[in-house]
């Protein structure tokens, strides 16, 4: 498992950058560099199962293990979900469990500081160092344009 952190600075407040990090729209916009019609269900409370799925419900299981609001979101990855079926026992799904995804939010001056800390597999590290940044700048631009 290897960590890597991910940030960018976003000329917006951190209430407007949280709102477009987990508004239902906004989150489908900006996870769709990782997966089209990427998207999770869940009811955001901290504790609460989340799914990270796309549209032929494929992806992780998680929960929410921190949730400050406006400042942090952690997620504790628990499993693999494949046709909409979670599985947390097999070899591919222990790959995730206990991965930890982070978002930290920081003001600073008229700005956010958003930084993505996240636990992956090694097999995953090229994927995600290519698509978090984009999945960022699609939060700033969101955010900034919000803001305007």
């Amino acid at each position: 498992m290897t960590n890597k952190t991910f940030s960018i600075t976003i000329n917006a407040s951190p209430a407007t950058v949280w709102q477009v990090l987990w508004n239902d729209e906004s989150y489908r916009a900006w996870t769709s560099v990782f997966a089209p019609d990427s998207h999770a269900i869940t009811d955001w409370e901290q504790g609460s199962k989340v799914l990270f799925v796309d549209s032929n419900n494929n992806g992780m299981v998680s929960h929410i293990k921190e949730l400050v609001p406006n400042a942090k979101m952690t997620f504790q990855h628990l499993g693999e979900v494949t046709n909409g079926t979670e599985d947390t026992i097999s070899e591919q799904a222990k790959q995730w469990a206990g991965a930890i995804e982070e978002y930290t939010l920081k003001p600073s001056g008229n700005h956010t500081e958003l930084s993505v800390s996240m636990d992956m597999a090694d097999e995953f590290v090229e994927e995600f160092s290519i698509a978090f940044p984009k999945g960022l700048e699609k939060v700033k631009q969101m955010a900034e344009a919000q803001s305007a």
